[in-house]
């Protein structure tokens, strides 16, 4: 039995989100917005901000980001239906819930995977024999994947055409959406949600389609990796790994009590294949959730991780520690190579990435050795720096006896009384962990905390800002092609295409999404019209700049002096207040067909 569409979104538009997360955490106003010490990370100095305007918070530290449902289910350990229903209770909200849903929602679910198992075999077909696909054949095949591989994995080539897929298929705009495919854009027509990216398929437990990690080909724009939109009838990226479905028997059968070998990414997984490790998995473009280790310890009470965790920050240490704990597992990392992902070093030394597995370290032990290692031992002041750095990696960990036993090795290893470490173990950290203790991409990635006082951002920030805050004042006046930055440009192009900031997050890949929020909780008073002009102006200069380099080498170098002389009048107008408003409308549509690289005809 779920909860009717429409009433979550009731709960949503009622819900005080400042007064939600007030009863967990003390907030303090600052201009529009409520800022306070994060709960999802230990911290001295405030990152953590709340718009009450959009329903959003955003921590500038650890990356955490969500509405009022997304922080009663961290807080509070609920279910999405849990989370909801409390939040219903306070709002006053009478919930509706369908007694056929759950027939529904299955036949739904049947209805969906099937749609993308038609996607799948278009996308698959497409790669390998599409003309347009020849540039993704290049690539795969210049990172080892033959015809062998690309079939063994589904692999495909979603082509740089709006709406391809969506013609095929012949969904209903619904289906369209809740499958991760497509979407209907501002104009009414259904359009494709991938394009122009390689395709990973994502499986489920049972070896069903679910989703896609779309990649894009090197020297193109935009996000490394588009995935599917997270919370999707079928997919759920917090609960899902990749590989699962292909390594649960390997992780069962390797070692006493089983082994997982968790990656960043699919072609890390791939090449632990290719050396005969199966049971390596991928988070789906988020960090190592809860949810991840529960469904692990059903298969594996060890887990290596295998990416790069001499970046692991205090806050993440500290979880991991604790679902250690909580769980009863052993987490150790690979000795990679510093500099090589799994998936080159299985082409280029497979036994040495089948030896990174089996000379894993316990995760405590490498971000010990490898704090002290970057320290000088050499002079007092050095130990000293290097005992203090590594107390603050030690402190994080849960449990005492442990903590002991890392005290005693870093003592021997400082040349220090570990009678002395102890004492200053007890006490609060007086430094802040060093450079070697940066977070992992996989696990929570650093940021910097936003500035004690309002700064004027650039154009594309206050573009954005205007977009979410005031978009009737500024919608008209934005186009993508204003925007040089690929994530300002991917966040502002689901914008537009989207009726809401809720549902432009469903259409964005996780990074441009936290990009969102975090934009979301932010502040401006600029006055549009000035933040246009000056994109404009800018995008203007772009092409002027390569208008003039093209005529430098053209045969006929006079084919350029019309638009040239045309664009420098333009220009000369957006410059004066009088003339700014005819000259934005005469130039953003010739920049719309000019400005993207395009040569003049």
């Amino acid at each position: 039995m779920g909860i009717v569409d429409e009433d979550i979104a009731r709960v949503r538009d009622s819900t005080d989100i400042v007064r939600v997360i007030s009863d967990h955490i003390a907030l303090r106003k600052v201009g529009r917005n409520w800022t306070g010490l994060c709960p999802f990370h230990n911290e001295k100095t405030p990152s953590f901000s709340v718009s009450g305007e959009q329903g959003f918070y955003h921590c500038f530290g650890c990356k955490q980001s969500g509405d009022a449902i997304t922080f009663v289910r961290e807080i509070e350990g609920l279910d999405f239906v849990a989370a909801v229903e409390k939040l219903a209770s306070h709002a006053g909200v009478t919930l509706r819930y369908d007694n056929q849903q759950q027939g529904e929602r299955t036949s739904k679910k049947k209805r969906l995977i099937e749609s993308i198992e038609k996607a799948l075999a278009f996308y698959h077909e497409r790669l390998l024999s599409a003309p347009d696909a020849g540039r993704a054949r290049s690539y795969l095949k210049s990172r080892g994947y033959d015809g062998e591989t690309v079939r063994k994995y589904k692999i495909g080539w979603a082509p740089d055409d709006w709406d391809l897929l969506a013609r095929e298929l012949k969904l209903s705009d619904r289906d369209l959406k809740e499958a991760g495919l497509g979407f209907v854009n501002r104009r009414g027509r259904q359009q494709d949600f991938f394009r122009n990216r390689v395709l990973f398929p994502i499986y489920d437990l049972q070896g069903q389609p679910i989703a896609f990690g779309g990649r894009k080909l090197p020297d193109d724009e935009g996000p490394k990796y588009r995935n599917t939109a997270d919370e999707c009838v079928v997919y759920e990226k917090s609960r899902t790994l990749y590989g699962l479905h292909w390594g649960k028997s390997d992780m069962v059968n390797a070692r006493d009590n089983g082994e997982a070998i968790v990656c960043e990414g699919y072609t890390d997984v791939h090449g632990f294949h290719e050396v005969g490790l199966e049971r390596a998995v991928a988070t789906c473009g988020t960090a190592l959730t809860e949810e991840h280790i529960k469904i692990l310890t059903r298969f594996a009470h060890r887990l290596v991780l295998a990416f790069d965790a001499d970046e692991a920050g205090q806050a993440a240490a500290e979880r991991l520690h604790q679902w250690e704990q909580e769980y009863g597992i052993d987490v150790v990392v690979a000795d990679l190579p510093p500099g090589q992902d799994p998936g080159d070093l299985a082409k280029a030394d497979p036994e040495r990435l089948r030896e990174s597995v089996e000379r894993a370290k316990p995760f405590m032990q490498f971000r010990l050795d490898r704090a002290l290692g970057a320290s000088e031992l050499g002079t007092p002041e050095g130990r000293a720096r290097a005992a203090q750095m590594a107390l603050n990696v030690v402190r994080g960990h849960p449990n005492a006896l442990v903590r002991d036993e890392y005290v005693v090795q870093v003592a021997d290893r400082t040349r220090t009384d570990p009678n002395r470490l102890r004492v200053m173990l007890e006490q609060p950290p007086t430094e802040p962990v060093g450079r070697s203790e940066r977070r992992p991409r996989n696990v929570e990635r650093e940021a910097p905390a936003p500035p004690r006082k309002r700064e004027r951002t650039n154009s594309q920030d206050e573009a954005l800002r205007l977009l979410i805050h005031q978009p009737d004042s500024i919608r008209d006046g934005l186009e993508p092609v204003l925007f040089p930055s690929p994530m300002h440009r991917a966040a502002v192009e689901a914008l537009l295409e989207t009726p809401s900031i809720h549902a432009a997050l469903d259409l964005v890949d996780p990074d441009v999404a936290d990009f969102i929020r975090s934009a979301a909780v932010g502040e401006t008073d600029a006055e549009p019209e000035d933040i246009v002009s000056r994109l404009v102006e800018k995008a203007s200069l772009r092409v002027l700049d390569r208008l003039q380099s093209e005529a430098r080498t053209a045969d006929d170098p006079t084919s350029y002096g019309e638009p040239v002389a045309w664009l420098k009048h333009r220009m000369e107008d957006l410059r004066e207040r009088e003339t700014r408003g005819k000259s934005i409308a005469q130039l953003l549509p010739w920049l719309v067909e000019h400005g993207e690289g395009r040569a003049y005809d």
